[in-house]
């Protein structure tokens, strides 16, 4: 065996392009064709396929770097032809040449194969995406599937569908694990497909019919924004996996709003702005000292409750894109004006999409507030992996009675919903409550 560069081909027009995945790690055995890298230009993206056989003895790019045609991927320790061989046939050539990213084709991309046998055998399954035999998932078309050819492979020798599976890696890429979550899901529905939040099939629900809208009028066909498409799967998955409950409560703050007014008033000239939320920020923080079991979350299997000892708070923005959720970190450490200006250049960033990964992750709880909106109260999505979220609407003047007779007091509308695996129905109105008494005297914060 010999060690070998293995160098980027010929990429045709792509030159200077980012590399946004690196998908093979030192001491991976890689057959030919399998996948090393994914790049990324201003328009497309594609995968960079290994054209020898071999094992993985130095990576020499990382995700980041930019490279070029004639760039050095891999150091790469070469099979004998001979091994070569068997190592090139464990991919069978009944395996489709994979998109290479959004659908970029090298011009040595072979032609498309030969049927593939499955490893599963006919079962209650078949036609429905999963164990469908070999005359049926060899026919299943990939080709917008985001997923690499060993993933491609592993959907095939098991019969599951890749266009019925949410990826859960970088972009939205299909990992075999997301095709082994696939078909648990299938399996624990007793054979009933499309779990996947991306065909809105679950529980064995049927799929929503394809309407031709335009058969009663004129229509406009609008995508979704890539946030948009996100969030629905996200929001889908979490609505679908977390058993919801929303707890309904109110807080005066007129006593608080009296105090903002009164900071805004003397931080005038500083240009500073203080608003409600900031508050609700510090009082959430509050009652996740007071009920620490809102401030943890369950692990992947449901068996475990992790508990958190740190304090980060994340806030949805509204963007002309789509809700983002950026999270403030340690928030039972800043002050109500640190809050104040970090919120501002937060919300900056997310209306100019410059929110990095890092800033939306992380959160321990979540805040929705139309309160600059309208509305009198909604049932928030818990965004998981937390177990609760506060939605807050707007607050409006109302008549309350204060045991000798009726005054005029600021109330502010609470929406808190919560995992029902986690938080019972007690401790949901404990902390709404808890909250309402924080936000109805401040001066508790600092207690």
């Amino acid at each position: 065996m010999a060690i070998q560069e293995v160098l980027v081909p010929d990429i045709g027009s792509f030159k200077d392009v980012e590399i946004i995945e690196v998908l093979v790690s030192v001491g991976d055995t890689i057959a030919v064709e399998d996948s090393l890298i994914t790049i990324e230009s201003d328009k497309s993206s594609m995968e960079i396929p290994s054209p020898v056989a071999g094992v993985i003895k130095e990576l020499k790019v990382k995700v980041g770097d930019r490279i070029s045609e004639g760039s050095l991927v891999v150091m790469m320790e070469v099979v004998e032809a001979a091994a070569g061989a068997a190592v090139a046939s464990q991919a069978p050539p009944s395996q489709p040449s994979p998109a290479r990213g959004e659908g970029a084709k090298t011009a040595s991309e072979p032609a498309k194969p030969a049927p593939v046998p499955a490893v599963l055998s006919p079962s209650p399954l078949a036609g429905e995406g999963l164990g469908k035999g070999a005359s049926s998932s060899s026919k299943l078309d990939f080709s917008k599937a985001y997923a690499t050819p060993s993933v491609r492979k592993f959907a095939r020798e098991l019969g599951a569908d890749l266009n019925k599976v949410t990826g859960s890696g970088r972009k939205g890429r299909i990992t075999q694990d997301d095709v082994k979550a696939y078909i648990k899901d299938v399996m624990s529905m007793g054979g009933v497909p499309g779990r996947s939040a991306a065909t809105g099939n679950t529980l064995g629900v049927a799929p929503m019919p394809d309407i031709d809208f335009s058969q009663w009028g004129a229509i406009e066909t609008v995508p979704l924004s890539r946030i948009n498409k996100l969030t629905g799967e996200f929001l889908h998955r979490n609505w679908v996996h977390i058993p919801h409950v929303t707890q309904f409560d109110q807080a005066d703050i007129t006593d608080l709003e009296t105090f903002r007014k009164q900071l805004n008033e003397e931080n005038a000239k500083s240009g500073m702005k203080i608003t409600p939320l900031v508050f609700i920020m510090k009082a959430v923080v509050a009652g996740l000292k007071a009920y620490p079991r809102f401030n943890s979350s369950l692990d992947a299997k449901g068996e475990n409750l992790i508990r958190k000892s740190y304090y980060n708070v994340g806030v949805a923005v509204d963007t002309p894109d789509g809700l983002v959720v950026p999270v403030f970190r340690d928030v039972d450490k800043k002050s109500i004006m640190q809050l104040s200006e970090e919120l501002k250049e937060m919300s900056a960033k997310a209306r100019d999409k410059k929110l990095k990964p890092a800033d939306m992750q992380g959160g321990c709880f979540s805040i929705s507030s139309l309160g600059g909106i309208g509305g009198t109260k909604f049932t928030p999505i818990v965004n998981a992996p937390e177990v609760a979220i506060l939605g807050v609407s707007k607050s409006d003047i109302q008549p309350v009675w204060n045991g000798k007779e009726f005054v005029p007091r600021l109330m502010l509308p609470l929406s808190l919903s919560y995992d029902h695996r986690v938080i019972d129905g007690a401790d949901g109105a404990r902390f709404t409550t808890y909250l309402a008494k924080m936000l109805g005297d401040i001066r508790r914060l600092l207690v």
